[in-house]
């Protein structure tokens, strides 16, 4: 597949990749119809953020159809049309069970090395550095959606892509 991949500050290319798969019962595989450039895309390209690591994919603002679902997962099926926000959350730790997914305690593997730098841990998020969990983003054909029953949600009849596609990020922050 073709996605948007970071090859050091500046240098950020469209390249042929490995097609994401399902990894655990928890995720879904989505074909991507709809994927947006956040500012804070920005401080990845600009070398700001200096956690990316060569072939990391970019994005955390997409959506799209669900094509394939882990055996675990409830809520989703094949077809399905999905937004995904940009935060990994577990819904289950303290903070996801008061409703600020951004702070999710259990799903970024950088928190030890975020902390250091920002004080506080953080959620994983797709495509934003591996200080937010290394997790390849949404700029590409297909991607990989963590813990699916939780972090994505169906796109009401009614809405276009264009109209849904702010729900990822712009809208939340």
């Amino acid at each position: 597949m073709k996605a948007v991949v970071f090859h050091g500050t500046g240098d950020v290319r469209t390249e042929t990749v490995s097609d994401p798969r399902i990894e655990t019962p928890t995720d879904c595989v989505i074909k991507v119809t709809r994927t947006a450039l956040c500012g804070s895309d920005l401080h990845l390209y600009d070398g700001y953020n200096t956690a990316m690591k060569e072939g990391d994919i970019l994005g955390h603002e997409f959506m799209g159809e669900v094509v394939e679902v882990g055996k675990d997962v409830k809520k989703l099926h094949p077809g399905d049309r999905i937004v995904v926000p940009f935060a990994i959350a577990d819904g289950t730790c303290e903070h996801c069970r008061h409703h600020m997914f951004s702070l999710c305690e259990t799903t970024n593997p950088g928190n030890e090395e975020l902390i250091k730098v920002n004080g506080y841990p953080a959620a994983a998020l797709y495509g934003y550095s591996h200080l937010y969990g290394g997790i390849p983003g949404g700029q590409a054909e297909y991607a990989r959606v963590l813990l699916a029953d939780t972090n994505a949600f169906k796109v009401p009849e009614g809405l276009d892509d264009e109209q849904a596609l702010f729900i990822t990020d712009i809208f939340p922050t």
